[in-house]
């Protein structure tokens, strides 16, 4: 009996803590359910938001992240895609379409050696797979394609160049490195389409390819419209290696002041460290981490001077703001209001309620 009763205990100290975790699963499912029906619609933008709460729900769910790379492939955001795809195969080495994702983000990329490597996992897992058999032909062939490009490119045979890139893009049609050799061997042979070449690399945020190529135009062409052009893909550049406080609220750049704040509600309430007291050392540390960058997004995003200023790629630190001794629980606490507006408490552990004035 004294046994029973202890455990007993233990499971009604940790109820509360599984119903929590399944109503995140279930809640996590109807996103990633209404993602998929609008990536059937090819609204990838949508399924791209659903996708991503589905992740913030269950980070550690191997086909939230595996859906949401197809839907940057979809997007032509290669590089974003890949670092999904390879989290979801990180999170489920089993996970054949995602190493299939990763092989494709990698040829997409230019890398197919490196695509080679993902398709022969798939194949590991899955030797019967077609498309894996056909994908790792396809990235050895653009494999050979390089080979010959570069030798006749040194022949300085650009029209054969220009035949082997065309061939190499069938198969990785996306591979912007690819389009910028033929662009400039069609240069070398009296044609000069490189700016509308290396303009596409803008267009699907691959700003340190840009930055590359956008610097070797101006150095042949030295013109205001060239300089301009490079002055820009710098500015995108620094502004991709912030914070994307957007995607960290998850709304987007054109959002009204209401739907910022309603997205720090949800997210401030999801991440609060008060939530997940129950949990993990690892876990608590990861929502502190979040809880806070959420603060900060909303700080920025809700003041339309440091706005402003974000979105134009200027430094906040001149603001005189330093984000290092930024205090979440303050804007936590402001925003929710004095006495009776709002309470975060725990009827047991892992069981907290909400209540709002």
């Amino acid at each position: 009996m004294a046994a029973a009763a202890g455990c007993d205990v233990v499971m009604a100290a940790t109820e509360p803590e599984l119903l929590h975790d399944e109503e995140a699963k279930r809640e996590a499912e109807s996103f990633k359910e209404q993602g998929n029906a609008y990536y059937a619609k090819k609204d990838y933008n949508e399924a791209y938001n659903y996708y991503t709460k589905a992740i913030d729900m269950c980070p550690k769910n191997a086909s939230y992240y595996g859906n949401r790379a197809a839907t940057l492939m979809m997007l032509g955001r290669f590089r974003e895609a890949l670092g999904d795809a390879q989290q979801s195969v990180r999170l489920d080495d089993s996970f054949v379409r995602g190493h299939l994702r990763e092989g494709k983000c990698h040829l997409s990329l230019g890398n197919a050696m490196a695509a080679c490597r993902s398709f022969q996992r798939a194949l590991e897992l899955d030797h019967k797979n077609a498309q894996a058999q056909q994908e790792f032909k396809n990235a050895n062939a653009v494999i050979e394609y390089e080979k010959i490009a570069e030798t006749d490119f040194e022949k300085r045979d650009f029209r054969k160049v220009v035949f082997c890139m065309d061939r190499a893009l069938e198969f990785a049609p996306a591979c912007h490195r690819f389009k910028i050799l033929k662009a400039e061997c069609l240069a070398m042979l009296g044609r000069y389409p490189e700016a509308q070449s290396v303009a596409s690399y803008m267009d699907t945020e691959q700003y340190e390819e840009a930055v590359r190529d956008y610097e070797k135009v101006y150095q042949t062409e030295k013109t205001k419209e060239h300089k301009q052009l490079l002055k820009n893909a710098q500015l995108e550049l620094k502004k991709s290696k912030r914070k994307d406080y957007y995607k960290i609220l998850g709304v987007d750049k054109n959002a009204s002041e209401d739907e910022i704040k309603k997205a720090y509600r949800k997210r401030a309430l999801m991440h609060h460290p008060d939530r997940h007291s129950g949990a993990s050392a690892e876990v608590q540390k990861e929502e502190e981490k979040k809880f806070k960058e959420v603060g900060e997004a909303f700080t920025i995003l809700s003041d339309p001077k440091k706005k402003t200023r974000y979105d134009s790629g200027q430094d906040l630190d001149e603001e005189g703001m330093n984000m290092g001794d930024f205090d979440a629980n303050n804007i936590f606490k402001a925003f929710f209001g004095g006495p009776g507006g709002f309470s975060f408490e725990a009827s047991g552990p892992g069981n907290f309620f909400f209540q709002f004035g």
